[in-house]
């Protein structure tokens, strides 16, 4: 069927059924739909009274599966309302009043168009196959286990809709129990090309009809010579989805160019006054170094820190890139008109006291004013902003100027400052720490965009409570993975989407599990917890990146040695099968009581020698990729020796062009927390007292190289 007479077809049967006021199509109805995306479903008859189903059943060889047909009635089990294996003139009878009866007694009101009788499909692996109006990402599609167990084993992956074949394909390969689709003990797999084909058509089907909420295939029966849905499950929104404004990649750019790079900066609501957030943010300013122009205004003042203030913003002499309010919640819409006449192309929104405390009328008319004069706004409700390539400290919060290579974004304050102390205590170089509050307007996908053409910056890392558009970030993510990893700590890991669904694959479209799968898909790195979020933006830029899987651990503690090998299966990680030559080249540097293999174990009562001779060693064989360092604090090999050797060799072989990820585990007295800093500053990422942590930030960097494509190549 040609693809404008399919869309012909189907929209014709979705505006007859919303024209009778309803949401669910029948089964009748799903296999019209399904015959014409070419979504394979066994054959089937509608009979209206029990003759019918008798001559229906007659026309398929062999027994069939009898199913009420109601659009008022969804869930036909649960009614009692399908019988399995029917085979013969009485059975049918028999099955077709029993059908009628139990939907009778399960919904008297419930309108009948009968019963359909469709041929019974051989035994096979069941698998769902569906999709789902996601309300960050839209239209997603699903594939899983299938059945009655389908929401109890919840083995299910998801993906953007519409998917192509591979990508389609690749989603047999996402859940747990994907070798049972590849066969065990002695069964045939099943065929996989035709499972992929019924993902791929409902996908296209729920990308052509946007008012489609949920497609079901549940149960698909997977056999080796192809995949048949017995059951279609079709449901309509019951309102259109809201657009949001969208703006260009170029747009982007050149908005968040001036917020990021700004010559000048105005500041409504500045204020003399000590304790005043008008005050603080003037103070950072003016003292962190700012060297653009800095504009107070303030009507009730004409001089504030030693500048000028303005009455108006409108008064402001030249162009203005950003204006940050300082200023009550109820002033700023008055202002923001002012600063959209001005053509300031940026406004940061400090001031709390909007839809957060329920005040969702006063977000909606500030944001109408952005639109109106293409302001983009940051906020409100956020500490502010800090671009420290800049010299830029836009915040009321403590300054923070250590210029380094990691973005850093929250939509907390609190975590905010949770970001800038730990960037403090671990001397973090950041290129920028921006609050995005209740995303009125600038979000994620915004600040990806500019960050991933940043050259100050080299990772990224979000805290997220929520994506006001999922498609635009996954898109902005996409299009900087490969350039330098994005890390996501997403908040609030709840099923929440869920409980109103209409079909299994609502069910278990959770909030959490579509972020997971969908986010793994752009090649972003999700983060457990903050601190890890906050450890992998740290230790990934000092990380080349590995050419590939064969990790190695050298360590002088055999107890360390076993819990990073612990970590390294845990993290997705390949532990080294060392050859002979390379085995028996280790030995000749490990006392007799120690332990070659993988890991290498040297003893923690060896020399610093031996500690770089292995080191050297496993630098130098280029079978090994990256190295897992196990330090035992001892009088022989002090935290200080081990770490300026390690530095001295990790440094020679990278000047000899030799990059490989090292990464430390120091366990000992205090004097490691001092060692591990050095090693850090030297792009050896060491941890003191924990072995779980080197090895999980090496993992992030495999998950990155994996995403960007350069994990067995060059960066």
């Amino acid at each position: 069927m040609r693809a404008e007479d399919r869309t012909a077809r189907v929209r014709a049967l979705l505006d007859a059924v919303r024209a009778e006021g309803r949401t669910a199509l029948t089964a009748p109805e799903g296999k019209v739909v399904a015959d014409a995306y070419g979504i394979a479903v066994p054959g089937e008859e509608l009979a209206t009274d029990v003759d019918g189903a008798v001559a229906c059943a007659a026309r398929f060889a062999g027994p069939v599966v009898m199913k009420i047909v109601s659009p008022d009635i969804l869930h036909k089990t649960d009614a009692g309302g399908v019988v399995v294996g029917v085979e013969g003139a009485a059975d049918v009878r028999a099955a077709f009043h029993r059908i009628i009866e139990n939907a009778r007694a399960y919904d008297a009101d419930a309108r009948i168009h009968g019963v359909q009788v469709q041929e019974l499909l051989p035994e096979g692996q069941e698998v769902i196959v569906g999709a789902v109006t996601d309300p960050t990402f839209g239209k997603v599609v699903a594939f899983g286990l299938g059945g009655v167990l389908v929401e109890v084993l919840e083995d299910v992956t998801f993906r953007l809709a519409p998917v192509g074949p591979d990508e389609a394909l690749s989603m047999l390969d996402s859940i747990r129990a994907a070798p049972v689709l590849r066969g065990v003990r002695g069964q045939e797999g099943v065929d996989r090309w035709a499972v992929a084909e019924q993902i791929r058509r409902v996908s296209e089907l729920v990308a052509d009809f946007p008012e489609i909420a949920e497609v079901d295939l549940n149960p698909v029966i997977a056999t080796a010579h192809g995949a048949v849905a017995a059951d279609i499950r079709v449901i309509l929104s019951e309102a259109p989805a809201e657009s949001r404004r969208r703006y260009s990649r170029e747009e982007i750019l050149a908005s968040t160019r001036r917020l990021m790079q700004p010559r000048s900066v105005a500041v409504i609501g500045a204020s003399n006054e000590p304790g005043k957030i008008g005050n603080s943010v003037m103070r950072n300013l003016v003292d962190g170094g700012f060297a653009g122009d800095i504009h107070p205004v303030n009507p009730r003042a004409d001089d504030i820190l030693g500048r000028k203030a303005y009455k108006s913003v409108t008064d402001v002499p030249g162009e203005v890139d950003v204006a940050v309010f300082a200023i009550p919640a109820r002033f700023v819409a008055a202002a923001l008109t002012e600063v959209g006449r001005k053509g300031i192309p940026n406004a940061v929104l400090i001031p709390s006291g909007f839809a957060e405390t329920g005040e969702h009328a006063l977000q909606e008319e500030i944001v109408a004013i952005g639109e109106r004069y293409g302001v983009r706004l940051l906020g409100p409700n956020i500490y502010g902003y800090y671009s420290t390539w800049q010299d830029l400290c836009a915040t009321f919060c403590t300054p923070y100027d250590v210029k380094g290579g990691v973005a850093l974004t929250s939509q907390s304050g609190g975590i905010g400052m949770a970001i800038l102390g730990f960037a403090r205590a671990t001397r973090t170089g950041v290129s920028a720490i921006v609050g995005l509050g209740n995303k009125s307007d600038l979000d994620e996908d915004d600040l990806l965009t500019w960050f991933g053409e940043d050259p100050h910056t080299q990772c990224i890392a979000m805290h997220l409570e929520d994506l006001k558009d999922g498609r635009a970030f996954v898109e902005a993510a996409r299009a900087t993975v490969p350039k330098k990893p994005v890390v996501v700590l997403k908040a609030g890991r709840t099923a929440a989407g869920a409980k109103a669904a209409g079909s299994h694959t609502g069910a278990l479209a959770g909030d959490d599990a579509v972020y997971d799968d969908i986010l793994r898909q752009a090649g972003v790195i999700r983060a457990p917890g903050l601190n890890d979020m906050l450890e992998y933006a740290r230790a990934l830029p000092v990380l080349p990146a590995p050419r590939g899987d064969n990790v190695v651990i050298i360590t002088g503690a055999g107890g360390s040695g076993v819990l990073l090998s612990d970590a390294v299966t845990d993290n997705g990680l390949k532990l080294m099968e060392i050859p002979p030559d390379l085995d028996a080249a280790f030995r000749r540097f490990i006392p007799p009581f120690g332990a070659a293999g993988n890991p290498v174990d040297i003893t923690g009562g060896e020399p610093p020698s031996t500690y770089e001779a292995t080191i050297r060693l496993g630098l130098e064989d280029p079978r090994v990729h990256a190295l897992v360092l196990g330090y035992w604090h001892t009088i022989v090999t002090p935290p200080m020796v081990f770490a300026e050797l390690t530095a001295r060799v990790v440094a020679e072989f990278r000047e000899r062009g030799v990059e490989k990820p090292v990464v430390a585990s120091l366990a000992g007295d205090v004097e490691v927390e001092e060692a591990c800093q050095y090693l850090f500053e030297r792009g050896v990422a060491a941890y003191p007292y924990t072995t779980e942590k080197p090895v999980a930030v090496l993992g992030a960097k495999y998950r990155w190289a994996r995403a960007a494509g350069v994990l067995g190549g060059g960066t």
